[in-house]
């Protein structure tokens, strides 16, 4: 059997390490041959988890952010890194890096996007910058304050980490389609968390899309993660306290104005309102 991953190989924002050994008791109250479908399979570390306790499982990782393409690049991303380390070295650890180092480090990412055209950037951005920011291009990391946070050895080639599952890349919806009507199915539903950061995903979410979630939960079997941040376990208890309310809005009328509290602050004011006569009827 192959070697059993409790933590993601690579950076990832959200894996589900912590998770990990409750995760594996939850999985292993499925009997063999159940079927596994990661819908927002991020760093594969569920999937991984769930083939290696039900090997004859089919298990299928919908890898929509190319987790696997980072995967297949840490060579590269450790031949890079290591041209980086002693530039970085010349300051002390977790501490800026400024001056020529900085622009010599810019340098090199920008010759290496280049030649190959890739950057791994969540990997080089926990590398270079402050806990749990990532940034995605060069541009926007040269926004950023650059930190000695390089590791002291590369990371590990891990050819064995997705080994056995069937990788999909599709919006999570179509892969529900597929699989909804199955027998014996179980989903893994963790979507980026309302109410945090979800820049590094390839996905742009509001409200909506995080309650169009939890139709797949509904008459199906399912391990589904969440934080008290989303407050989306109230909202679904009080849906279940006032389950006929409906739209209260249903009727409204909407005005929007576009408001700015300082330069990179800015939100959307909303106003809903009945016209005279047509106020929504009270639920009986």
């Amino acid at each position: 059997m192959s070697r059993l991953y409790l933590s993601a190989p690579l950076p990832f924002v959200g894996q589900k390490r912590m998770f990990a050994k409750h995760f594996i008791e939850v999985v292993r109250q499925y009997p063999a041959g159940t079927v596994f479908v990661d819908l927002f399979g991020g760093s594969g570390l569920l999937s991984h988890i769930t083939k290696h306790i039900h090997p004859a499982s089919r298990v299928i990782y919908n890898d929509f952010d190319n987790y696997r393409r980072r995967i297949e690049e840490i060579p590269r991303t450790n031949a890079l890194l290591d041209r980086i380390r002693p530039i970085a070295s010349r300051f002390p650890r977790h501490k800026p890096v400024t001056g020529e180092a900085r622009e010599e480090i810019f340098r090199l990412l920008e010759q290496e996007e280049r030649e190959t055209g890739y950057l791994d950037f969540i990997t080089l951005s926990s590398s270079l910058m402050f806990s749990m920011k990532y940034k995605m291009s060069i541009p926007e990391m040269r926004r950023e304050t650059l930190y000695n946070n390089v590791r002291k050895t590369g990371y590990a080639e891990c050819p064995d980490y997705l080994a056995g599952l069937e990788i999909e890349s599709c919006d999570y919806r179509e892969l529900f389609e597929r699989f909804r009507n199955m027998p014996g199915v179980v989903f893994l539903v963790d979507p980026p968390y309302l109410s945090t950061e979800v820049g590094t995903y390839r996905m742009s979410w509001r409200l909506a899309d995080y309650l169009d979630v939890l139709s797949v939960l509904s008459g199906h079997d399912f391990v589904y993660f969440t934080s008290d941040k989303s407050s989306l376990v109230e909202l679904c208890e009080w849906m279940g306290r006032n389950p006929s309310l409906g739209n209260p809005f249903e009727r409204c009328r909407r005005r929007e104005f576009d408001a700015t509290m300082n330069y990179n602050a800015r939100y959307t004011d909303i106003m809903l309102f009945t016209e005279l006569g047509n106020a929504p009827e009270e639920a009986v």
